[in-house]
């Protein structure tokens, strides 16, 4: 399990939460957060929406809604501290939290956190393309992808080193048998993906979008919307790193599809319309201009295409690693088919445009 140092400004818990006894280790934590809450009048919610965490909502007496009276305990995924920085993580939403952009730290435990809670339910794939609702997370997003971490982190895209790394932790045969012929008979081999991500960096990194600190992973889950506030809160930073401004936009994009494995349905990827509307949004609050230049918006739409090829691949490679690693019930074999052969469908019409 991932153990973090004691970030500044957090209260850190010296508790590891067993996986067969969550609630116990949660009430642990509790004991130091909120002291003077009683057990017999807290109320757990299970949620199940994440694949690689578990999520729960610690509730003071059901009758007293409020923000003050629940705090959500995330813990951390078997061995996910190989794929994600925590102390990064933790850092990341301190800063945001500061301009509003995140949700407060109560505290770090040994294999999670606990933080604040966001009234409002997350998006669907019917309530993203509200108009009004797609307006509010563009204009989240761009808020974002302005904020500037520190001289001391580089401006860097996470794409390609995250990928590479996802790539390291593919096994050349993987534990499980049937896993491992599902893999060779739908991708040939760990050589074959190495050399595909190869020719794919090698034209992508030519992509001139811009550098901008991105949340890297906002599928519909982690988005909040808070209708009687109409307001848009983003959760979950694990990803958060600077990355390409259009990297952001093409994977939130792409997440459209569906929610459930068995419900994606690329019908539903958002149309050029849809997607020049939004952008149009996003830089009216990213360049500050209520009038954003039309050669602006069609700039960046053309980079969303090409780097949504980059989310694909990368997302499918991490769900390879998720499929050796996780002892979580989906099938990440099943999801790395969907997300590869996606990219497959749509590189040659991408790099026909680039070379």
């Amino acid at each position: 399990m991932s153990h973090i140092c004691n970030p500044v400004g957090h209260k850190f818990i010296p508790v590891e939460i067993q996986e067969n006894d969550i609630f116990t280790g949660i009430l642990k934590i509790l004991s130091f957060l909120r002291p003077e809450w009683t057990p017999e009048n807290i109320k757990f919610k299970v949620f199940t929406d994440g694949i690689t965490n578990k999520l729960v909502a610690c509730q003071l007496n059901a009758e007293q809604v409020g923000e003050n009276k629940i705090v959500l305990v995330r813990i951390y995924g078997n061995k996910t501290d190989l794929l994600i920085d925590r102390n990064a993580e933790v850092r990341n939403i301190t800063v945001l939290n500061k301009t509003g952009l995140a949700p407060q730290i109560y505290g770090v435990f040994k294999n999670g956190l606990a933080y604040e809670y966001y009234p409002g339910v997350t998006l669907s794939p019917n309530t993203v393309i509200d108009s009004k609702i797609s307006g509010l997370v563009a204009k989240q997003m761009a808020k974002m992808h302005k904020i500037e971490l520190g001289k001391e982190i580089k401006k860097e895209p996470m794409v390609w080193d995250k990928t590479e790394q996802f790539l390291s932790l593919i096994p050349e045969k993987f534990t499980d048998a049937n896993k491992h012929e599902r893999f060779a008979s739908s991708f040939g081999s760990l050589t074959r993906l190495r050399i595909e991500y190869e020719r794919l960096k090698s034209l992508l990194i030519k992509t001139e979008s811009t550098i901008v600190f991105a949340h890297n992973d906002l599928l519909l889950g982690n988005v909040i919307y808070n209708e009687s506030k109409g307001k848009i809160s983003f959760i979950d930073y694990e990803y958060a790193s600077y990355n390409y401004q259009a990297f952001d936009i093409a994977n939130h994009f792409n997440e459209f599809v569906g929610i459930s494995i068995d419900d994606i349905d690329y019908n539903r990827h958002p149309s050029k319309d849809f997607q020049m509307n939004w952008i149009e949004k996003y830089l009216v609050e990213y360049l500050e201009n209520e009038s954003p230049p039309y050669s602006d918006i069609e700039k960046l739409y053309k980079e969303v295409q090409q780097l949504s090829i980059a989310s694909h691949f990368m997302w499918g490679v991490w769900s390879l690693v998720q499929c050796e690693l996780s002892d979580i019930n989906f099938d990440f074999c099943r999801y790395a088919e969907i997300r590869l052969n996606r990219y497959y469908e749509q590189k040659d019409a991408i790099y026909k445009e680039l070379l």
